[in-house]
């Protein structure tokens, strides 16, 4: 195998795991303003990704079909959030686990109901042929991958750090009591950080569609590699998100050029389990976002 191979696996794998870097962030964001772990978060990527195919069979352009689906989604989740996470703000971790999960089901059958269960996929950005870097390809569609999984990432950076919003945020991951004792409305907080969250879960949908079918059980698979790479980078932490993601991408990938495709799950997911065995916190473990 040439370093021109183990190229081209690099960079699958750092492309899918922006994929699951995001997921992985819009994990950690809930967790920290809310303290629930959304085991739903995968089906909203899964939900935005239908109703953009929907949307584009409608005749919308396809950059609005993905705004409004993005927007939806959302919107979707400030609901769902109303009705099923703000009524147990102290519930046990196994309350909103056990919620979270029936929640995904939810999801999946009425994505089911909606869309059947035929498998999915949106145009790549563009046709163009794939570029060639150093003996490997890439194409068009993994380049607008990375840059916007990047200028995503700045954004959230710009947000949390310069505007009030995204400070109060901060403040709730840090301390929920204290934050309210200052004056900061605890719950539009956590309703927000829910509704971000479900947004960039939108987004990662949105984006991975034209790499890889989406179904209405697609969720559940973005909810497992979402979740392994927040515990693997260390659950909430915003950087141990991004990390985790790139660090379960590759692994992915590498293990699918190097061994065989039909155990690169299990592979990765096992140097997981062994990771976390010696350092129980993950990469860079802590609680709270920063």
């Amino acid at each position: 195998m040439s370093a021109a191979d183990v190229l081209q696996f690099v960079l699958s794998g750092i492309t899918m795991g922006s994929v699951y870097a995001i997921i992985a962030l819009s994990f950690t964001i809930i967790f920290n303003a809310t303290g629930v772990v959304n085991f739903a978060q995968g089906d909203f990527a899964m939900l935005a990704g239908l109703m953009a195919v929907s949307f584009i069979g409608f005749d919308l352009p396809i950059l609005v079909a993905v705004i409004v689906a993005i927007a939806a989604t959302g919107v979707v989740g400030g609901a769902i959030y109303a009705l099923t996470v703000a009524p147990i703000p102290r519930a046990g971790h196994f309350t909103s686990i056990a919620v979270t999960l029936g929640l995904s089901i939810v999801l999946q059958k009425g994505a089911q109901f909606i869309w059947g269960t035929e498998s999915h996929m949106l145009a790549p950005v563009s046709s163009r042929e794939t570029l060639h870097f150093a003996g490997a390809t890439i194409t068009p569609q993994a380049i607008f991958i990375l840059v916007t999984s990047a200028l995503m990432m700045v954004l959230l950076y710009a947000y949390f750090k310069h505007t009030r919003a995204g400070q109060a945020v901060l403040a709730c991951s840090e301390n929920r009591e204290a934050a309210g004792l200052v004056g900061i409305d605890v719950r539009w907080v956590r309703a927000e950080a829910y509704v971000l969250g479900c947004v960039l879960g939108a987004l990662a949908g949105i984006l991975v569609m034209p790499i890889t079918t989406m179904s209405n059980t697609s969720g559940l698979v973005l909810t497992i590699k979402g979740f392994s790479a927040a515990v693997l980078g260390g659950f909430g932490s915003a950087a141990g998100a991004v990390i985790g993601g790139l660090v379960l991408g590759l692994l992915e990938s590498l293990s699918a050029g190097l061994i065989s495709s039909s155990y690169q799950n299990l592979i990765a997911l096992l140097v997981v389990v062994l990771i976390l065995m010696f350092r129980s916190g993950g990469l860079l473990g802590t609680r709270t976002l920063h």
